[in-house]
């Protein structure tokens, strides 16, 4: 990543490969969801079955679009937080969803196992790359180099 002043920034290789391996993920279980999306709940024993699948594949397209969106983030994680940030939202917001629905006995409990490698161990690593972005950025805001001018071309005091 570059800074305001041009010089390349180190996110660290961990970092790109972290959200190349969500993005994978992502569009691999959006395109199996999209092509099966009754094995899901075949498999966690749901009866009856939906009768809209065609919904299921729409949340199989919109992670698979998360997908895309981690991988365009892996390039320049310091620089692409939002999309991160919202990716985390969503892995947080996700399994507080699933268990309202499953103490409400609308899904089956064995459903969540699907959390564990959608949502839960992702936390840790975008939540890391979250807290390294707002330091970066913060430290960058301090510095006074890269405070802009003021409209009067002064530099403003920071």
């Amino acid at each position: 990543m570059k800074s305001r002043e041009g010089e390349q920034v180190e996110t660290g290789p961990r970092t790109s490969r972290i959200l190349l391996a969500a993005g994978i993920y992502n569009l691999a279980w959006g395109l199996c969801v999209i092509v099966q999306p009754l094995a899901l709940f075949r498999w966690a024993g749901v009866e009856p079955l939906p009768n809209f699948p065609e919904l299921w594949q729409c949340l199989g397209m919109v992670i698979g679009v998360y997908g895309i969106g981690y991988l365009i983030a892996a390039s320049d994680p310091f620089r692409h937080w939002p999309i991160v940030l919202v990716g985390l939202l969503g892995k947080v917001l996700g399994p507080m969803g699933f268990a309202w629905t499953a103490a409400g006995g609308r899904l089956p409990w064995r459903f969540g196992a699907v959390i564990l490698a959608n949502d839960l161990i992702w936390w840790i690593p975008f939540g890391a790359l979250l807290w390294s972005a707002w330091t970066h950025h913060r430290e960058e805001a301090r510095c006074p180099q890269f405070q802009p001018a003021n409209p009067r071309g002064r530099a403003s005091a920071a």
